[in-house]
């Protein structure tokens, strides 16, 4: 777990309200602010040709003449149009609920340190609180409904982890990724609140989902990233491994227990009222419920293609 693709949730999000705009306006085009060598262009476009195909698209940034984004700038500022990014300062930064990613600047350089400076939502981990904070997050079918016994929305969920999380340093992540154009770009991305979700939820799926459920889900999740972020999020593909995903969350109920320090988000605790873990069949103290002999016959019938391969082509 390292990028969260808080960019790639939020485009399909965003061409569905095109979308629906552009329905209620009557418009027959969509244009978006993507340039021609990243990943949102593909996102945005495959999202509108999903809802909407008779409209057509329009991209500037591969119409008009711009060498990169310190023109776009000098663009802007002679048509009077205000933008927070400056010629010393031209990250791409995409903001949402989700996180803060920045691209570009010296970024571009994959060795250098990101300046300290260029970052809104998390604490420098050196200089986070000296004492950690616990929180108790509680699920129910899959979904956060409450922090600390305190019953909140979606919204409120999130809200409430990025301010957390952020003060103790929490989900910054520095990479470089693939993108889908064949070009290797550096991000460095804030997830405070997400990592703290995607960590306490995977930790509750541990006691409640059986093995063999849990070891498929963990094959179709590196599909669904690579659909989401690759813009299929109205496909087909999407929907079905959607529709299993949702199905292994019907007994993801439960509190997580999580202990924030200095850059880090630890799991102390979990529990749940379905939960699969027996106490009394795992301790390694005497026991009723598991008879250890069986388990001579489970590795005789387990490990015989091994050892007919062995016995048979023994040399």
């Amino acid at each position: 777990m390292r990028y969260l693709l808080g960019t790639s949730l939020a485009r399909p999000l965003i061409a569905k309200a095109m979308v629906e705009v552009a329905e209620k306006e009557g418009a027959d085009a969509f244009a978006h602010g993507a340039t021609g060598k990243g990943n949102d262009q593909v996102r945005f476009e495959l999202g509108v040709k999903s809802l909407a195909p008779e409209k057509t698209i329009i991209a500037p940034w591969r119409i008009w003449n711009f060498g990169g984004r310190s023109d776009l700038i000098e663009y802007a500022k002679s048509k009077g149009i205000p933008v927070s990014i400056t010629v010393e300062k031209p990250y791409s930064m995409d903001r949402n609920l989700m996180h803060i990613s920045y691209e570009g600047g010296i970024l571009e350089d994959p060795y250098r340190e990101p300046d300290e400076k260029m970052f809104l939502l998390t604490t420098s981990p050196e200089k986070a609180p000296d004492a950690p904070e616990y929180l108790e997050l509680d699920f129910q079918e899959g979904n956060c409904v409450a922090i600390n016994g305190k019953k909140l929305n979606p919204y409120e969920v999130m809200e409430a982890l990025n301010t957390i999380a952020g003060k103790h340093g929490v989900g910054r992540v520095d990479i470089v990724e693939n993108r889908l154009v064949g070009i290797k770009s550096r991000g460095v991305y804030e997830t405070p609140g997400g990592t703290v979700l995607f960590l306490a939820h995977r930790d509750l799926e541990s006691i409640t989902i059986d093995r063999d459920t849990q070891h498929h889900k963990d094959k179709l999740s590196i599909e669904f990233a690579e659909l989401i972020y690759n813009g299929h999020w109205f496909s087909s593909r999407m929907k079905a491994v959607r529709a299993f995903i949702t199905e292994t969350q019907r007994y993801v109920t439960g509190a997580v227990k999580v202990k924030l320090y200095k850059g880090t988000c630890s799991i102390v605790g979990r529990k749940s009222s379905v939960s699969l873990y027996n106490p009394k069949m795992a301790t390694f103290e005497k026991e009723e419920l598991y008879n250890q002999k069986d388990a001579e016959g489970f590795i005789n019938i387990y490990g015989l293609p091994a050892q007919e391969t062995a016995r048979l082509r023994k040399k």
